[in-house]
C-alpha cells in the first residue's frame, strides 16, 4: 500500500467525524423550531431534517467548499499536520459548547481552527484576506439578515392572515412549517456540509491525489451523509436553548424563522460565503419574538449565546495552534 495513503485516509476520517459532530451539534438549527411548536415529534423532526440535509448534496454547487478549501488559507502551506490541528480545534470546541448547551457555530469553529493551525505553521501571512473579509462581515450580517427578514415576513404574514381565527392560522402554519423546516434543512446541509468538502479536497490536493483543486462527487456524497447521520443522532441539549429559552414559538413563528433562515443561507451559499447556520436561525428567532414585543425575547439568554459566538474563532484557533505544535513536536511534522 502507498505509505502516503494511510495519513490521507485518517485525515478524511477525522474530517467526516467533524461533519458528524457538526450534524448533532447543529441539529437544533434544523429542528428546534419545529419541535418546540409541536408540529413534529423529536424523532420525526430529526428524520425530516436529516433527509433534507442529505438531499442538499444534489444541485446546490460547491462554492462554499471552494472558499474553505483554497480561499481562506494559502494552500501551498497546508500539510497534514495543519489540517489535523484545524479539525482538532473545531471538534474540541464543538464538544465543549455542546456540553454547555450553547448553540455556537461549528462553521466558525472550523475556520478558526484551520486558521489557528495555519498561523502556528507559517504566520499571519498564510491567511487570505479576501476570504476572511467576507466571512467576518457575515458573522455580523447573517444573524442581522435573518432577523430583518423574519421581522418583514412576520409583519407581511400577520397582515395577510389578519381576518383569520387563531385556530385557523395555527392549522395553516402547522402544514406550512413542514415546508419551511425542509427548506431550512436544505440550506443547512448546503452551507455546512460544503465546509467539510473543502477540507477533504484540501487533504486530497496536498496529498497529490488531485491534480487541480476540485470537489469529487464521492466527497460531496460522503460529507452530506455524515452530516445527515449526525443530525439523526439529535443534539437535544441545544434544542431546548434554541426552541424555548430565546422566545416562545408558535407554528406561525416557527415558519417565519425557518423561512428567513433558509433564505439567508441560500443567499450566502450562492456567493460561496461560509456562514453560521446557528447565528442565522438565532437571529431569525429573535426577529420573530421581537415582532410581538421586545420583552418577548429573553435577552439574557441571547446575550450568553452572543458571548459564545465571540469566543468561538479565537478559542478554536488556540486549540488548533496548540494541537499543531504538539503534532510537530512529536512527529516532526511541518
Amino acid at each position: 500500500m502507498d505509505p502516503t495513503l494511510l495519513p490521507v485516509l485518517l485525515l478524511i476520517a477525522v474530517a467526516l467525524t467533524f461533519d458528524f459532530i457538526n450534524g448533532f451539534h447543529d441539529a437544533a438549527n434544523s429542528i428546534a423550531t419545529v419541535v418546540s411548536t409541536r408540529v413534529l415529534t423529536p424523532g420525526q423532526a430529526v428524520v425530516w431534517a436529516a433527509v433534507f440535509n442529505f438531499l442538499a448534496a444534489f444541485g446546490f454547487g460547491t462554492a462554499v467548499a471552494q472558499t474553505i478549501g483554497r480561499g481562506m488559507i494559502d494552500i501551498s502551506i497546508v500539510t497534514s499536520a495543519v489540517i489535523f490541528g484545524g479539525l482538532a480545534g473545531a471538534i474540541l470546541w464543538d464538544l465543549i459548547t455542546w456540553w454547555a448547551a450553547l448553540p455556537t457555530s461549528s462553521s466558525h469553529a472550523l475556520v478558526g481552527g484551520y486558521a489557528g493551525a495555519a498561523v502556528a505553521k507559517a504566520g499571519w501571512g498564510s491567511l487570505i484576506a479576501a476570504g476572511w473579509t467576507k466571512t467576518l462581515i457575515f458573522i455580523v450580517l447573517a444573524p442581522v439578515i435573518g432577523m430583518a427578514v423574519a421581522l418583514l415576513l412576520s409583519t407581511v404574514t400577520l397582515w395577510m392572515f389578519r381576518g383569520f381565527s387563531p385556530a385557523r392560522v395555527d392549522s395553516w402554519f402547522r402544514r406550512l412549517q413542514l415546508l419551511s423546516a425542509a427548506m431550512y434543512s436544505l440550506g443547512h446541509g448546503t452551507n455546512d456540509a460544503q465546509k467539510t468538502m473543502g477540507i477533504i479536497a484540501g487533504v486530497l490536493f496536498t496529498g497529490g491525489y488531485l491534480q487541480a483543486f476540485a470537489i469529487p462527487f464521492w466527497v460531496i456524497i460522503a460529507a452530506h451523509a455524515a452530516i445527515a447521520l449526525g443530525t439523526l443522532s439529535g443534539g437535544w441539549r441545544i434544542v431546548h436553548t434554541m426552541g424555548q429559552r430565546i422566545t416562545k414559538l408558535q407554528p406561525f413563528g416557527g415558519f417565519a424563522a425557518e423561512s428567513s433562515g433558509a433564505a439567508t443561507l441560500f443567499l450566502a451559499s450562492s456567493f460561496g460565503i461560509p456562514v453560521s447556520t446557528t447565528h442565522t436561525i438565532t437571529g431569525a428567532i429573535v426577529g420573530v419574538g421581537a415582532i410581538r414585543r421586545p420583552s418577548a425575547v429573553r435577552w439574557g439568554v441571547a446575550g450568553r449565546i452572543v458571548w459564545a459566538w465571540v469566543l468561538t474563532i479565537p478559542a478554536s484557533a488556540a486549540i488548533a495552534a496548540l494541537t499543531y505544535r504538539l503534532v510537530a513536536l512529536l512527529f516532526g511534522a511541518v
